[in-house]
């Protein structure tokens, strides 16, 4: 085999199954790439070599006796907000510096039940707080994708930054990564890879660092739409320590795959044509309505009257549940404590300034504004009601509609500190994907062009509630149709 780290996952699988290479030798493969890229591209907070050796030895002592899980001796790389047992955890923030989990989160458990080594902890967004991935107390992490008329160096999208940058840079075979209001689509747009949000529930959130409890939700970010949904089998269980968890089976969604889309109902809204976006996105909109038509779909213009809302009531809604969620941050039973203090007040002040960086202060001012008293009622429980008017536009068009075919972001990924002065303008990055998040229901990302600077662009498939079988169906329609194949030049 040439190079073990440019394989997809299910080429990985089959490859280990058969035993025409070794768990060992994909993983040292993998850490050589690791090592010599890290530097640069900044994905990998905490690199598990010893550890991901192991488990690989492990997994061939498993292939060799002709057993072995789903994942058996793949290595992925976790998210550093996924909880490791005895493995540093930090959520991208200095508040969590050197905290090391005495436990597994459930998604990565089910992860190395099925037979997954770990290279280990991928950068992000600082309690997942942002769109580039700017926000991370460990640095920016970079795109491996460079535009042809710049060199400047990218964002790789957020928070999921360091997953999309580590699938795109051959640096795993895929990665975990967790989406609040687009943190898996938007980074898997923006570096020519496949990331799926899937209904919220489906995957338990017991050992994820929780930024917005009522959006958050774990996904895979992969190289095909067959590894999103291999890997996104393993991630999703029934969870008695998640409240949320839905108590139903986890299907085996690769049998979606290659059904076509005859006789399907594909709506396109009308209120996703934004002021402002760019020729590129529109044009390649309209081919992945094409590419689907051409397949035998019917298309179907629908409205989602609710949608411009849909930003002003995520960024009330998250926030609070943020402020509320981090509050236990306080000096004294969890995260970072200041040195120095004059008084208990005092301390709880400098702990979280020294602790937290200026977006997540942001966005906890905001969340504590808008459930203050006299603020609650106007704010938080205004934007509920509009939360549930949006949730309610999409049940009104499921009759007509099978899924949603809109752009995953309103543009190819930006330059690092290109928007970083205007916080408005990052939050507009996640236009067309809060919603999906707001109505709790799945979204998948496909790489399905570029623009005229080289750099990929994604479109974006919504479905109904626990129906990841159809956004599959028709993802796998689009990722043939766009024969995507491009791959960053190596230049790191």
């Amino acid at each position: 085999m040439s190079d073990l780290t440019k394989l997809s996952l299910k080429a990985a699988l089959d490859g280990l199954k058969a035993r025409e290479f070794s768990s060992e030798e994909i993983t040292k493969a993998f850490v050589a790439n690791i090592d010599a890229a890290n530097l640069t591209l900044n994905a990998y907070v905490t690199q598990t070599t010893d550890k991901a050796l192991e488990m690989a030895r492990a997994s061939d002592a498993r292939l060799a006796r002709g057993e072995g899980g789903a994942l058996e001796g793949a290595p992925l790389g976790i998210k550093d907000l996924f909880c490791t047992d005895g493995v540093q955890t930090t959520a991208g923030s200095n508040m969590l510096k050197g905290f090391v989990p005495p436990y597994e989160s459930t998604v990565t458990a089910n992860l190395w039940r099925d037979g997954a080594v770990m290279l280990g902890k991928l950068n992000m967004d600082e309690f997942a707080m942002g769109s580039s991935n700017e926000t991370s107390a460990y640095g920016s992490v970079v795109n491996p994708w460079k535009s042809k008329t710049s060199n400047a160096d990218l964002t790789p999208g957020g928070s999921s930054g360091g997953s999309a940058s580590a699938v795109a840079g051959d640096l795993c075979l895929a990665a975990t990564a967790s989406d609040t209001g687009g943190s898996i689509r938007q980074p898997a747009a923006f570096t020519g890879t496949v990331g799926i949000k899937p209904t919220y529930g489906r995957a338990s959130r017991f050992g994820m660092v929780a930024f917005a409890s009522s959006l958050d939700q774990a996904g895979p970010i992969t190289k095909t739409v067959e590894d999103a949904a291999i890997l996104l089998r393993s991630m999703c269980s029934f969870d008695v320590k998640d409240s949320t968890s839905l108590d139903i089976e986890t299907p085996d969604w690769t049998q979606s795959l290659g059904k076509g889309v005859k006789g399907l109902r594909i709506g396109v809204p009308k209120e996703y044509v934004v002021d402002g976006m760019p020729a590129e996105i529109q044009n390649l909109w309209d081919q992945g309505v094409q590419w689907l038509k051409a397949a035998g779909a019917e298309i179907v213009e629908i409205s989602l009257p609710h949608t411009k809302y849909a930003l002003p009531a995520y960024y009330i809604i998250a926030p609070a549940e943020a402020s509320s969620n981090l509050a236990r941050y306080d000096g004294m039973r969890f995260g970072h404590r200041a040195q120095q203090a004059s008084s208990l007040t005092d301390l709880y002040e400098t702990s979280r300034a020294e602790g937290f960086g200026k977006e997540v202060q942001r966005r906890l001012t905001i969340g504590a504004y808008v459930l203050s008293a006299g603020f609650y009622d106007a704010y938080y429980v205004r934007a509920l009601k509009v939360r549930r008017r949006i949730a309610e536009d999409f049940d009104n068009v499921w009759d007509k509609v099978d899924a949603i075919l809109t752009p995953s972001t309103p543009s190819a990924a930006f330059a690092l500190g290109d928007k970083q002065i205007d916080p408005l303008q990052m939050y507009l990055n996640d236009i067309f994907t809060v919603t999906a998040n707001l109505a709790g229901l799945p979204g998948i990302s496909v790489p399905a062009g570029v623009d005229s600077g080289g750099l990929p662009l994604g479109l974006q498939v919504i479905g109904k509630a626990l129906d990841e079988a159809t956004v599959f169906q028709v993802a796998d329609v689009l990722e043939q149709s766009a024969g995507f194949t491009a791959k960053p030049e190596k230049w790191w």
